[in-house]
Protein backbone atom coordinates (compact mmCIF):
# COMPACT_ATOMS: atom_id res chain seq x y z
CA UNK A 1 0.00 0.00 0.00
CA UNK A 2 3.08 2.52 0.84
CA UNK A 3 4.34 1.49 -2.27
CA UNK A 4 1.67 2.36 -3.94
CA UNK A 5 0.68 5.83 -2.61
CA UNK A 6 4.53 7.01 -2.93
CA UNK A 7 4.62 5.71 -6.91
CA UNK A 8 1.28 6.54 -7.85
CA UNK A 9 -0.31 9.66 -5.51
CA UNK A 10 2.43 11.76 -5.68
CA UNK A 11 2.79 11.39 -1.54
CA UNK A 12 6.61 11.78 -0.01
CA UNK A 13 7.96 8.96 1.52
CA UNK A 14 9.09 10.85 4.55
CA UNK A 15 5.69 12.53 4.44
CA UNK A 16 4.85 12.42 8.36
CA UNK A 17 0.92 11.48 7.67
CA UNK A 18 1.84 8.46 5.54
CA UNK A 19 2.69 6.38 8.46
CA UNK A 20 -0.34 7.65 10.58
CA UNK A 21 -2.83 6.75 7.16
CA UNK A 22 -0.75 3.21 6.95
CA UNK A 23 -1.52 2.20 10.59
CA UNK A 24 -5.39 2.47 9.79
CA UNK A 25 -4.82 0.13 6.88
CA UNK A 26 -5.83 -3.02 7.93
CA UNK A 27 -6.30 -6.84 6.03
CA UNK A 28 -8.91 -9.36 6.92
CA UNK A 29 -9.14 -12.44 4.48
CA UNK A 30 -11.77 -14.94 4.06
CA UNK A 31 -13.74 -16.67 1.34
CA UNK A 32 -16.64 -14.93 0.02
CA UNK A 33 -18.71 -18.12 0.85
CA UNK A 34 -17.54 -18.46 4.59
CA UNK A 35 -20.37 -17.80 7.04
CA UNK A 36 -17.90 -17.81 9.93
CA UNK A 37 -15.84 -15.89 7.83
CA UNK A 38 -18.44 -12.87 7.86
CA UNK A 39 -19.30 -13.67 11.33
CA UNK A 40 -15.57 -12.74 12.17
CA UNK A 41 -15.50 -10.03 10.14
CA UNK A 42 -18.27 -8.81 11.70
CA UNK A 43 -16.32 -8.75 14.84
CA UNK A 44 -13.22 -7.33 13.55
CA UNK A 45 -14.96 -3.95 12.28
CA UNK A 46 -16.87 -3.54 15.97
CA UNK A 47 -13.44 -3.64 17.20
CA UNK A 48 -12.32 -1.08 14.62
CA UNK A 49 -14.35 0.65 16.03
CA UNK A 50 -13.53 0.78 19.37
CA UNK A 51 -10.06 1.62 18.07
CA UNK A 52 -10.56 4.17 15.81
CA UNK A 53 -13.51 5.81 16.62
CA UNK A 54 -15.63 4.97 12.92
CA UNK A 55 -19.10 4.74 14.65
CA UNK A 56 -20.03 1.73 12.58
CA UNK A 57 -20.33 3.58 9.21
CA UNK A 58 -19.60 1.29 6.77
CA UNK A 59 -18.72 0.85 2.81
CA UNK A 60 -18.36 -2.41 1.40
CA UNK A 61 -16.75 -2.22 -1.67
CA UNK A 62 -17.67 -5.28 -4.10
CA UNK A 63 -13.92 -4.99 -5.98
CA UNK A 64 -14.76 -9.20 -6.74
CA UNK A 65 -16.07 -10.84 -9.90
CA UNK A 66 -19.61 -10.16 -10.95
CA UNK A 67 -20.67 -13.70 -10.30
CA UNK A 68 -19.73 -12.99 -6.52
CA UNK A 69 -22.04 -9.82 -5.92
CA UNK A 70 -25.33 -11.73 -4.96
CA UNK A 71 -23.68 -14.21 -2.48
CA UNK A 72 -21.64 -11.60 -0.75
CA UNK A 73 -24.65 -9.44 -0.40
CA UNK A 74 -27.00 -11.80 0.42
CA UNK A 75 -24.07 -13.18 3.26
CA UNK A 76 -23.65 -9.47 4.62
CA UNK A 77 -27.83 -9.25 4.98
CA UNK A 78 -27.54 -12.62 6.98
CA UNK A 79 -24.84 -11.48 9.34
CA UNK A 80 -26.34 -8.47 10.23
CA UNK A 81 -24.18 -6.01 8.59
CA UNK A 82 -26.43 -4.41 5.91
CA UNK A 83 -27.87 -1.94 8.44
CA UNK A 84 -26.37 1.08 10.74
CA UNK A 85 -26.70 0.43 14.11
CA UNK A 86 -25.92 3.11 16.75
CA UNK A 87 -26.50 6.20 16.30
CA UNK A 88 -28.64 8.14 14.04
CA UNK A 89 -26.75 9.31 11.27
CA UNK A 90 -24.60 6.01 10.81
CA UNK A 91 -24.72 5.00 7.30
CA UNK A 92 -23.67 1.45 5.51
CA UNK A 93 -23.49 1.82 1.76
CA UNK A 94 -22.22 -0.68 -0.92
CA UNK A 95 -20.59 -0.27 -4.00
CA UNK A 96 -21.09 -2.38 -6.99
CA UNK A 97 -18.86 -2.02 -10.31
CA UNK A 98 -19.65 -2.97 -13.86
CA UNK A 99 -20.47 -5.44 -15.57
CA UNK A 100 -23.42 -5.69 -13.81
CA UNK A 101 -25.10 -8.73 -15.02
CA UNK A 102 -24.79 -10.09 -19.20
CA UNK A 103 -28.13 -9.65 -20.42
CA UNK A 104 -31.66 -8.18 -19.18
CA UNK A 105 -32.55 -10.73 -17.25
CA UNK A 106 -29.40 -10.98 -15.09
CA UNK A 107 -29.13 -7.53 -13.71
CA UNK A 108 -33.34 -8.03 -12.45
CA UNK A 109 -32.66 -10.16 -10.57
CA UNK A 110 -29.11 -8.64 -9.35
CA UNK A 111 -31.13 -5.84 -9.03
CA UNK A 112 -33.92 -7.84 -6.73
CA UNK A 113 -30.98 -9.48 -5.07
CA UNK A 114 -29.31 -6.39 -3.91
CA UNK A 115 -32.50 -4.76 -3.10
CA UNK A 116 -33.53 -7.94 -0.76
CA UNK A 117 -30.89 -6.52 1.60
CA UNK A 118 -29.83 -2.79 1.33
CA UNK A 119 -32.03 -0.26 0.87
CA UNK A 120 -31.80 1.44 -2.89
CA UNK A 121 -30.32 4.60 -1.29
CA UNK A 122 -27.26 2.56 -0.05
CA UNK A 123 -26.23 1.20 -3.43
CA UNK A 124 -24.01 2.64 -5.95
CA UNK A 125 -23.52 1.25 -9.10
CA UNK A 126 -20.79 2.93 -10.02
CA UNK A 127 -18.48 2.88 -13.53
CA UNK A 128 -14.54 3.40 -12.51
CA UNK A 129 -13.83 5.10 -16.11
CA UNK A 130 -15.89 8.02 -14.51
CA UNK A 131 -13.41 8.28 -12.03
CA UNK A 132 -10.89 9.85 -14.83
CA UNK A 133 -9.81 13.18 -15.03
CA UNK A 134 -10.60 13.80 -18.70
CA UNK A 135 -13.88 12.28 -18.42
CA UNK A 136 -14.78 14.37 -15.01
CA UNK A 137 -13.36 17.12 -17.14
CA UNK A 138 -16.02 16.91 -20.00
CA UNK A 139 -19.43 19.06 -18.43
CA UNK A 140 -17.34 21.52 -17.15
CA UNK A 141 -15.55 21.92 -20.06
CA UNK A 142 -19.49 22.07 -21.89
CA UNK A 143 -21.01 24.07 -19.60
CA UNK A 144 -18.69 25.76 -17.45
CA UNK A 145 -16.94 26.89 -20.61
CA UNK A 146 -18.83 30.63 -22.52
CA UNK A 147 -16.65 29.53 -25.51
CA UNK A 148 -18.00 26.35 -26.40
CA UNK A 149 -21.66 26.08 -24.46
CA UNK A 150 -23.88 28.25 -26.80
CA UNK A 151 -22.21 26.14 -30.46
CA UNK A 152 -22.70 22.77 -28.82
CA UNK A 153 -25.35 21.93 -30.82
CA UNK A 154 -26.44 20.01 -33.63
CA UNK A 155 -26.48 23.21 -35.97
CA UNK A 156 -22.93 23.69 -35.47
CA UNK A 157 -21.03 20.25 -34.17
CA UNK A 158 -21.69 17.50 -37.85
CA UNK A 159 -20.50 14.52 -36.09
CA UNK A 160 -18.74 13.16 -32.50
CA UNK A 161 -15.96 10.58 -32.48
CA UNK A 162 -15.66 9.07 -29.37
CA UNK A 163 -12.49 6.86 -28.66
CA UNK A 164 -11.86 5.28 -25.72
CA UNK A 165 -7.93 4.39 -25.92
CA UNK A 166 -5.84 2.25 -23.42
CA UNK A 167 -2.38 1.40 -23.41
CA UNK A 168 -2.07 -1.72 -21.59
CA UNK A 169 -3.40 -5.44 -23.70
CA UNK A 170 -5.46 -7.43 -22.39
CA UNK A 171 -2.80 -8.98 -19.80
CA UNK A 172 -3.73 -10.71 -17.33
CA UNK A 173 -7.46 -10.20 -17.83
CA UNK A 174 -8.20 -13.37 -20.07
CA UNK A 175 -10.26 -15.18 -18.01
CA UNK A 176 -12.73 -11.65 -17.53
CA UNK A 177 -12.48 -11.29 -20.88
CA UNK A 178 -13.79 -14.43 -21.61
CA UNK A 179 -16.95 -14.35 -20.38
CA UNK A 180 -17.33 -10.22 -20.00
CA UNK A 181 -16.20 -9.83 -23.97
CA UNK A 182 -14.87 -5.94 -24.88
CA UNK A 183 -18.18 -5.42 -26.32
CA UNK A 184 -19.61 -5.44 -22.48
CA UNK A 185 -16.93 -4.58 -21.04
CA UNK A 186 -16.20 -1.32 -22.85
CA UNK A 187 -19.44 0.06 -24.89
CA UNK A 188 -22.18 -0.63 -22.45
CA UNK A 189 -20.88 0.93 -19.96
CA UNK A 190 -17.38 3.11 -20.49
CA UNK A 191 -18.53 4.30 -24.13
CA UNK A 192 -22.33 5.38 -23.27
CA UNK A 193 -21.44 6.92 -19.91
CA UNK A 194 -19.11 9.39 -21.94
CA UNK A 195 -21.78 9.83 -24.98
CA UNK A 196 -24.17 11.11 -22.05
CA UNK A 197 -21.87 13.68 -21.12
CA UNK A 198 -21.14 14.53 -24.55
CA UNK A 199 -24.74 14.50 -25.73
CA UNK A 200 -26.74 15.20 -22.54
CA UNK A 201 -28.78 18.78 -21.93
CA UNK A 202 -27.70 21.12 -19.02
CA UNK A 203 -28.88 19.05 -16.15
CA UNK A 204 -30.64 21.40 -13.27
CA UNK A 205 -28.40 20.99 -11.51
CA UNK A 206 -25.21 19.00 -10.55
CA UNK A 207 -26.34 17.10 -7.85
CA UNK A 208 -26.35 13.47 -8.77
CA UNK A 209 -29.83 12.72 -9.17
CA UNK A 210 -30.10 15.94 -11.66
CA UNK A 211 -27.23 14.23 -13.58
CA UNK A 212 -28.98 11.06 -14.08
CA UNK A 213 -32.31 11.63 -15.35
CA UNK A 214 -30.55 13.94 -18.07
CA UNK A 215 -27.90 10.90 -19.11
CA UNK A 216 -31.41 8.58 -18.91
CA UNK A 217 -32.96 10.92 -21.51
CA UNK A 218 -29.91 10.45 -24.07
CA UNK A 219 -29.79 6.88 -23.61
CA UNK A 220 -33.50 6.80 -24.13
CA UNK A 221 -33.25 8.69 -27.36
CA UNK A 222 -30.52 6.50 -29.47
CA UNK A 223 -32.34 4.66 -31.83
CA UNK A 224 -31.82 0.17 -31.97
CA UNK A 225 -28.84 -0.29 -34.13
CA UNK A 226 -29.54 -3.03 -36.82
CA UNK A 227 -26.49 -5.58 -36.52
CA UNK A 228 -26.06 -5.41 -40.29
CA UNK A 229 -24.70 -1.91 -39.38
CA UNK A 230 -22.76 -3.00 -36.43
CA UNK A 231 -18.87 -4.21 -36.95
CA UNK A 232 -17.09 -6.06 -34.16
CA UNK A 233 -13.68 -7.00 -33.82
CA UNK A 234 -11.77 -9.22 -32.03
CA UNK A 235 -8.42 -9.38 -29.85
CA UNK A 236 -5.01 -9.34 -31.56
CA UNK A 237 -1.35 -8.75 -31.30
CA UNK A 238 -0.47 -4.74 -32.08
CA UNK A 239 1.98 -1.83 -31.16
CA UNK A 240 1.27 0.47 -27.83
CA UNK A 241 3.62 2.88 -27.31
CA UNK A 242 6.29 0.82 -29.70
CA UNK A 243 6.29 -1.99 -27.38
CA UNK A 244 4.45 -5.19 -29.13
CA UNK A 245 1.71 -6.91 -27.21
CA UNK A 246 -0.19 -10.18 -28.09
CA UNK A 247 -3.16 -9.01 -27.18
CA UNK A 248 -4.86 -5.76 -27.80
CA UNK A 249 -9.03 -4.73 -28.95
CA UNK A 250 -8.62 -3.80 -32.04
CA UNK A 251 -11.68 -2.29 -33.15
CA UNK A 252 -14.52 -2.93 -31.45
CA UNK A 253 -17.65 -1.32 -33.04
CA UNK A 254 -18.15 0.86 -35.77
CA UNK A 255 -21.34 2.26 -36.45
CA UNK A 256 -21.45 4.31 -39.57
CA UNK A 257 -22.60 7.64 -39.05
CA UNK A 258 -26.30 9.02 -40.92
CA UNK A 259 -26.58 11.75 -38.90
CA UNK A 260 -24.61 14.58 -40.79
CA UNK A 261 -27.79 13.48 -43.57
CA UNK A 262 -30.50 14.96 -41.65
CA UNK A 263 -31.71 18.15 -41.51
CA UNK A 264 -30.11 20.25 -39.05
CA UNK A 265 -33.26 21.68 -37.80
CA UNK A 266 -34.47 17.98 -37.59
CA UNK A 267 -34.59 16.06 -33.93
Amino acid sequence: MKDGIVKGGGVAETDPRLDSFLDRVKYFQRNFDDDDGFEMLKHYLAELDEELGTRGNRLFYLAVAPEHFADIIARLGAHGMAQPGGEADNWVRVVIEKPFGTDLASPQRLNDDVNAVFSEDQVFRIDHYLGKETVQNILFFRFGNGIFEPIWTRNYIERVELTLAEIVGVEGRGPFYEKAGALRDILQNHAMEVLALIAVEPPESFQAEAVRLEKLKVWHSIAAIPLERAIRGQYGPGMIEGKRLSAIARKIVSIPNQAQKRSPRSG
